[in-house]
């Protein structure tokens, strides 16, 4: 399921970067990552002259694959996917369902981008990516992930309305390890369109990634829940457990829409179709302030003369 086209002709995929902003974002980082390693270069030669000739190319083999790989790797997991190039033309990289990448996700783009980029000029990425039909090299391949353009008109993006407060927490127990980065993907892209389709054209729509995450997860959706507002709050779930292993104990494992208050309603967004079967319950009417118990009298001890009081 990798993309996923409305009956309007709507395709529900992110927007991959095309191959010349992408060839020129590399060639930027290239550039400054040459540069960063002459510079080490020279620093090694001049404080490592007095070694021997092994341990000079030691340093020098150590010295390229920290400045060409490391560095990269790096800088790509601290930024959650945007070097330098990257930041420049306004391009991303993100997993295939559009979340933000990890070390292990930058560790394998880059180690495979030195035998597709490095060693052979680039000439297997541009194929790779020629051939692929949303533009992804080699790396992007075996890493699961797409480089996007992030720059995108702002009119064109959705807003990704938060489910009935009545639903928060409730899937808290799902087994979520199924559902594949192709069906997050199409889930979230429909629930940022959801109030652009058709009502007819958005509830089959929702309809069918319902029955699609209750087939991989082998639990039925809650009864009275419209499909729209069970996929929001199982992407509310999904967040949730990633900004949890994001930020152990912070303020983000929370939920990423808030807890509901008190005078939040329990009905759904109209881009959902509405909420649970069961209506928010009135208020309850204010009770009128009852009068203070008197406090209890504590009783006059009287001197002792040795008779016992009559019964």
């Amino acid at each position: 399921m990798s993309e996923l086209v409305t009956g309007e002709a709507v395709a529900l995929e992110l927007r991959p970067a095309r191959l010349p902003s992408r060839a020129l974002a590399v060639l930027l980082d290239l550039v400054v990552a040459f540069v960063l390693y002459i510079v080490v270069s020279v620093v090694l030669i001049a404080t490592t002259a007095s070694l021997d000739e092994a341990a000079q190319v030691a340093l020098s083999i150590a010295s390229f694959l920290l400045v060409l790989v490391g560095v990269p790797i790096a800088v790509e997991t601290l930024s959650h996917g945007r070097s330098l190039g990257k930041l420049a033309f306004g391009l991303r990289v993100v997993r295939d369902d559009g979340g933000p990448i990890r070390f292990r996700h930058a560790l394998v783009r880059g180690a495979i981008g030195v035998v597709e980029i490095l060693m052979t000029g680039g000439t297997i990425a541009v194929i790779a990516s020629l051939v692929s039909a949303r533009g992804r090299r080699l790396g992007d391949v075996f890493a699961g992930t797409l480089v996007v353009r992030e720059r995108v008109p702002v009119a064109r993006t959705g807003f990704l309305a938060p489910p009935p407060p009545a639903l928060a927490g409730r899937f808290a127990e799902l087994d979520l390890s199924a559902v594949p980065d192709a069906l997050w993907l199409a889930i979230r892209q429909y629930l940022g369109r959801a109030h652009q389709l058709d009502p007819q054209v958005g509830w089959g729509m929702a309809e069918r990634l319902a029955n699609d995450v209750v087939a991989r997860t082998g639990v039925p959706a809650p009864e009275g829940v419209t499909p729209g507002a069970y996929l929001a709050a199982v992407v509310q779930e999904r967040q949730a457990r990633e900004a949890r292993r994001a930020f152990p104990g912070g303020a983000a494992a929370g939920s990423p829409y808030g807890a509901p208050g008190a005078s939040q309603s329990a009905q759904a967004s109209p881009a959902y179709g509405g909420g649970a079967s069961h209506p928010p319950q009135p208020p309850q009417p204010s009770q009128a302030p009852q009068a203070p118990s008197p406090a209890p009298q504590t009783p006059v001890e009287r001197p002792s003369n040795g008779f016992a009081p009559p019964s």
